[in-house]
């Protein structure tokens, strides 16, 4: 024999080094087990030793290796090739696993011998000297079991965690050692045909007897772990019929035989004996700690007859205590289906290829890109080792579900207890190997929890996915997914009611012997009804996305106008019109019913409530039902759910119609832009996550005393989490490949001093561009900023605290006293709010107690030495004038309390404070003649909402002459006229004009909802109209939502309810505040007529299809029709003037359609036509006496069938002709028939006509026994 080369005895010493350090077996037997190694590498090798390679121990496998591999101890370079090419035919895309050259030795174990507390579960462990790794066989002798063996083709599959180890799947047999000597020995065995009738036979027998079963497995059960005991039910057949006995085993030492065992082979099993189950009487054989599995063979076996031997054996229930214990823990509801639409599943077997896994945690796996693989009613405890993509395998009496879910776009194979999964190929690509959880699986727990079916199973596990993806960034999976019973998370607390509202409590249990043993299957699979989801919950980019869809499905913009109306615009005053509108969704507007889930944040951009997740944010306006604007900062940075909401979509478009009759013409449509975001009640919000672990009841006090701590890390420009943290919202160590975009808490656990001061809030400013410039070094000059500024009261002195939590409730008001009152105001500031301390805008609000805490911070001073007066001292004339203090962005802001929920201790203080604040207003407080302010505080509900153009005689401030700003979606000479009224159906109406520069922060102002307007500008019209404007020092708040059957934009205001029957005389004390009334009146004469056709874009006189404007000529070719008439009507207690327009004109003069179309068809022609009749010449229009059209108009309006009985809808004329002077009552002389009366009669009011309706002769002969009625008690 040749002596050895250098690379060989070099190879050999490295062989001897780890033999000692790593090959399992004996102290002191190494050489010889590595002489054994040597000798199989040599009889592998063809004699020589593979020098190429090199001994790896199990740990060095686990720490060294970080991605997947495989080693082929026998292969050549192109049967590797060929192997992984094949590998790749099912997933092209995926690349083959590596090629290492490494030598893999060790023993095969079950773990018993490792760790004798642990819990066998069945699984199999490759081990030596250095540690132990699970392994997946294909094929599996017992023999092996605890024998040194080599491993010739193996493959290492590292966890997708780092932190945890992989597992090997082995390729090819390993190859013993040492080879074992057989000892062949006759066995006596019964078969399942004479076996079977023990088990349903009631005779009974001795103790202690043990049989010998042989058969052919028929069916392999699934291992089973309950309450710490691993188990599972093997089915042996009759080779010449289809009698079949069940077996249980139960034996740790015995679990290995489940990887040995196939389906179709036959089988001696040794040392049974029977056990009955208790609550359901079933008999099974057990395997005793003696028993053996054999491999049949007829030659060593000889029929045993059950004679006298078995007779009169009493049958064991008590080793059947883990079955027992299994039944107990899952007797959970069966879901029942409706019998009209319930499907049954088939049974049918399967071969594929794993290509994508579509959730580990749920047992889901895609088979061939067009099957779903659902393992979860078959619990794998090898924790789904080995069905990596590319693996292939065999299922064998699974569940066909075709489309179970109707969103599902896979058909389902389940596998029940009764299925088996049979792994027929290891994949030969590096995918990595994701474990499923092994406890606190959410998706499982709810499944045996609620016995949910596939249907439903599938549904919980598409809202877990989403619901995982949109928030795990923000607070980590542990935290997300935490199911403990204790302390469930915010997933569970989302998914629970709606399994609760699905799946009711029943009570039939599931039988799992029926489901196991019994011959006529029974299982949860067996029959389904397809689900069509009954809610879904998407992320907030999707539900941005379906509501602009939504909003703009069939619209038209006819739909925002009346035909009526539109017919008589210009094109100036229809395209305005068209520009600003809106619709509104509820989450029943979605099919299914949408469920809105976010993280409360607020933006320091844009100052208002935003709710978010990983995809998107979401405005959101939020109320509270007892009037009080939401305040609660507490709330900043927890998990929200809403069901009941409302989600508005504000659109706005650029058109360039020429007229109404083009409205249907798309093309002028020139942009169209959507603005989203939502509404909602505070008490409808259902808290999944609190910000630092609170309770919702606390999340629900308004004197919450939380508190948050800076801070510093992945802070996003747009989005500002809360500053001050006490609680992490989630570990930074448990999650280090955090999304940016999601805003997890990172903030410090240290216990530094912080300082608070307390302060009333008594007038809070509109945010807007201001000219406020910090002190800086550079003195360069910067632009204008947005910001807000609020006059506060600071209460008592700042306070030092050693940790954010002793802060104290409100200690500051135990020492107020009535005596300190000049004390207390006094001590007045002015709150400058720019940059990240924005974020304020939202909760800060009129008399509402807050607290300012510093953190990190020991300085009781911090606050004065940030101070400066608003102008330089020189302009201090006044004492009183209060000190400016910037706010800091690092400052947390509390909201405490309001000063009416102050306990009765602080009633002293409640005094002191009493009228430091704003005075609010009633609405007819603001209309009456008597009123002195100019600037205006009062609530009310908004009735309609109109885009005008600015009103002229306004002076635009300085943000109207700026361009566009972003985020504002309308042109900045615009303005929007709200129309207010002190409550529903009130006829006490103020209007309030907004400049288009203010609305982007101005969220919510819809009709319908209740609104507090602060600091508004009072002003007096030259028709001695009072309204109002919003100013720079104006501020809104949201006092309740609109009613959801109000959310109709396209309704007129006034609509919604029949006007109430009114006297002339009975209007004078209501003359500002009547929008509209109706009247029984007599149309007593038609004082003028004017009909003309103006051009839609330049309002000159159009005719002959031209405008008539020459210098500068008009280009347009489109012209508007317009009808205006003044009629004189009287009730019997008054006279009115009444202005009537366009359609209205036709109704008074009693006019059908057909004859005032072509009535409008000749003014056509002529441009226009006017008569006058009944007053003095000069106070009408100009007429031509001769013109068919005007005689054919004055013939008419002095015809006796135009005077008669009308009834009325008007408001008052705000805008008359004529400005009437008050003045005193005259008496009149009226006669009817031979009776004349006398009646004292005021000035004639000025009216303008909303409808026009002819008075029948029943409602004439009611209406008036109604006036005389009235009439009678007004005298």
């Amino acid at each position: 024999m040749a002596a050895p080369s250098a690379a060989e005895q070099r190879w050999l010493r490295e062989a001897q080094d780890f033999a000692h350090r790593a090959l399992p077996g004996s102290e002191g037997q190494e050489p010889v087990a590595l002489e054994a190694v040597l000798r199989c590498l040599r009889s592998a090798g063809g004699g020589a030793l593979p020098l190429g390679y090199s001994f790896i121990s199990i740990s060095d496998l686990q720490h060294q290796q970080r991605i997947p591999c495989c080693s082929h101890l026998t292969w050549s370079t192109n049967e590797f090739k060929e192997w992984a090419h094949q590998g790749q035919g099912a997933l092209p895309t995926q690349t083959a696993l590596p090629r290492t050259y490494l030598i893999l030795v060790g023993c095969i174990t079950d773990g018993r011998q490792e760790n004798k507390e642990k819990l066998v579960d069945g699984c199999l462990y490759v081990k030596d000297n250095t540690g132990i790794i699970p392994c997946e066989l294909l094929h599996f002798e017992l023999e092996w079991l605890e024998s040194l063996v080599l491993f010739p083709s193996w493959s290492y599959i590292p966890q997708t965690d780092q932190s945890a180890a992989g597992y090997l799947e082995i390729l090819e047999d390993p190859v013993l050692v040492n080879t074992p000597k057989k000892a062949l020995h006759s066995i006596p065995v019964a078969y399942p045909t004479s076996a079977e009738p023990l088990l349903t036979s009631r005779i009974p027998c001795r103790r202690r007897s043990k049989l010998t079963v042989a058969g052919e497995l028929i069916r392999l059960g699934p291992l089973l772990c309950v309450r710490h005991k691993t188990f599972f039910f093997l089915f042996l057949k009759c080779f010449a019929s289809a009698v079949c006995v069940p077996v249980l085993v139960q034996e740790p030492s015995q679990l290995a035989w489940h990887h040995v065992l196939h389906l179709g082979h036959r089988y001696t099993i040794t040392g049974l004996s029977m056990s009955s189950l208790k609550k359901s009487g079933q008999k099974t054989f057990v395997t005793g700690v003696s028993s053996c599995l054999l491999p049949y063979c007829a030659e060593h076996v000889r029929e045993q007859p059950l004679n006298s031997t078995w007779r009169g054996e009493s049958t064991q229930s008590s080793s059947l205590e883990t079955a027992e214990q299994l039944s107990g823990s899952l007797e959970l509801g069966v879901e029942e289906e409706g019998p009209r639409s319930t499907r049954e599943s088939k049974i049918i077997s399967y071969v594929g290829v794993v290509t994508k896994i579509l959730n580990v945690q749920a047992g889901l796996f895609l088979l061939d890109n067009q099957v779903c693989l659902c393992l979860a009613y078959l619990p794998v405890l090898k924790s789904a080792r080995g069905l990596r993509p590319g693996a292939c395998v065999e299922l064998i009496d699974v569940h066909l579900l075709q489309k179970p879910l109707v969103s599902f776009p896979f058909i389902v194979l389940g596998a029940c207890l009764s299925s088996a999964v049979v792994l027929k190929r290891f994949s030969r690509l590096s995918t990595p190997y994701q474990p499923p959880s092994s406890s606190g699986n959410l998706c499982l727990q709810l499944l045996f929890r609620y016995n949910l079916g596939m249907p439903l199973y599938l549904w919980l596990v598409s809202l877990l996915e989403t619901f995982e993806e949109r928030f795990s960034c923000f607070f980590g999976h542990r935290r997300l997914l935490s199911c403990t019973h204790q302390n469930p998370g915010a997933a569970e607390k989302f998914l629970v009611p709606l399994l609760q509202a699905m799946v009711p409590d029943r009570e039939k249990a599931r039988d799992i012997y029926k489901e196991i043993l019994a011959k006529v299957h029974h299982c949860p699979l067996q029959k389904y009804l397809t689900l069509d989801p009954p809610c879904q919950a998407p992320s907030l980019s999707a539900v941005c996305h379906v509501a602009q869809q939504k909003s703009w499905e069939g619209f038209s913009p006819s739909q925002l106008l009346s035909p009526l109306e539109a017919q008589h615009m210009g094109t100036q005053d229809l395209n305005r019109r068209l520009a600003w509108s809106y619709c509104t969704l509820s989450a029943g507007s979605f099919q299914p019913r949408l469920i809105l889930l976010g993280v409360l944040r607020v933006s320091s951009r844009s100052s208002s409530l935003q709710l978010q997740d990983k995809s998107s944010t979401l405005p959101c306006v939020i109320s509270q039902k007892d009037g009080s604007p939401f305040a609660n900062t507490a709330l900043i940075g927890s998990l929200l759910q809403v069901e009941n909401y409302q989600l508005v979509v504000e659109r706005f478009l650029q058109t360039d119609f020429p007229s109404w009759e083009h409205l249907e013409n798309l093309e002028h449509v020139r942009e169209k832009k959507t603005s989203v975001y939502v509404q909602f009640y505070f008490e409808d919000v259902q808290v999944l996550h609190a910000a630092e672990g609170q309770l919702q009841k606390g999340l629900r006090s308004e004197n919450s005393t939380s508190l948050r701590k800076k801070k510093d890390d992945n802070v996003t420009p747009e989005l500002d989490a809360p500053e001050a943290k006490v609680l992490k919202l989630e570990d930074p160590k448990s999650d280090t490949h955090r999304d940016e975009n999601c805003q997890g808490g990172h903030s410090s656990t240290g216990t530094s001093s912080c300082v608070s001061h307390l302060f009333l809030v008594t007038q809070k400013e509109g945010l807007m561009l201001r000219n406020y410039q910090l002190p800086k070094e550079d003195g360069e000059g910067q632009e204008l900023q947005h910001s807000f500024q609020a006059t506060v009261l600071w209460l008592g002195r700042p306070r030092l605290w050693s940790h954010p939590r002793e802060i104290g409730n409100l200690p500051e008001l135990e020492d107020t006293s009535c005596d300190r009152e000049e004390s207390v105001t006094q001590q007045e500031a002015l709150l400058l709010f720019m940059g990240k301390s924005l974020r304020w805008f939202p909760f800060l609000h009129q008399d509402g107690l807050y607290r300012f805490i510093v953190p990190c911070c020991s300085d009781l001073e911090v606050f004065d030495k940030l101070c400066f007066p608003p102008v330089s001292a020189t302009f201090l004339t006044r004492p009183s004038c209060p000190l400016c203090l910037p706010v800091q962005d690092t400052w947390h802001l509390q909201h405490e309390t309001w000063i009416s929920c102050l306990p009765e201790r602080q009633l002293a203080a409640r005094m002191v404070l009493t009228g430091m604040d704003q005075r609010i207003f009633s609405i007819p407080e603001v209309l009456s003649s008597s009123f002195t302010g100019s600037l205006v505080s009062f609530s009310g509900e908004i009735v309609e909402r109109t885009l005008c153009a600015s009103p002229k005689n306004e002076k635009p401030s300085v943000t109207v002459r700026l361009p566009r700003q972003k985020g504002n979606l309308l042109a900045s000479d615009h303005s929007v006229k709200l129309s207010v009224s002190v409550a529903p159906g009130s006829p006490v109406v103020i209007d309030i004009y907004i400049t288009a520069t203010y609305l982007q922060h101005l969220w919510g102002l819809l009709p319908g909802a209740k609104i507090l307007f602060q600091n508004l500008e009072r002003k007096i019209s030259r028709f001695r109209n009072v309204y109002c404007t919003y100013i720079a020092c104006s501020c809104v708040s949201i006092i309740s939502l609109p009613a959801s059957h109000l959310l109709f934009p396209s309704s007129p205001a006034g609509e919604a309810s029949s006007p109430s029957l009114v006297f002339l005389s009975n209007l004078r004390p209501h003359l500002q505040n009547l929008p509209r009334a109706r009247i029984l009146c007599h149309l007593s004469c038609v004082l003028t007529v004017y009909l003309q056709w103006v051009c839609s874009l330049c309002s000159s006189i159009f005719k002959e299809g031209r405008c008539t404007r020459h210098s500068p000529p008009c280009p347009s070719h489109t012209g508007v029709r317009q009808a205006s008439a003044r009629v004189l009507v009287e009730d019997g207690t008054g006279e009115a003037v009444v202005l009537c327009r366009n359609e209205h004109v036709a109704a008074m003069l009693g006019l059908s359609l057909p004859e005032w179309e072509a009535l409008q068809n000749c003014v056509q022609s002529r441009g226009s036509v006017s008569i006058q009749h009944g007053e003095a010449t000069g106070t009408g229009c100009l007429e031509e006496p001769g013109d068919i059209v005007a005689c054919y108009l004055r013939s008419l309006c002095r015809s006796p069938l135009i005077c008669r009985p009308i009834l009325l809808d008007f408001s008052l004329d705000r805008k008359p002709s004529k400005i009437l002077q008050p003045a005193p009552a005259q008496l009149r002389n009226f006669r009817c028939g031979e009776v004349e009366f006398v009646s004292q009669m005021g000035p004639r009011l000025s009216l303008l006509c909303l409808n026009v309706e002819e008075v029948e002769q029943d409602a004439l002969r009611y209406l008036n026994s109604e006036r005389i009625r009235r009439t009678s008690s007004y005298c």
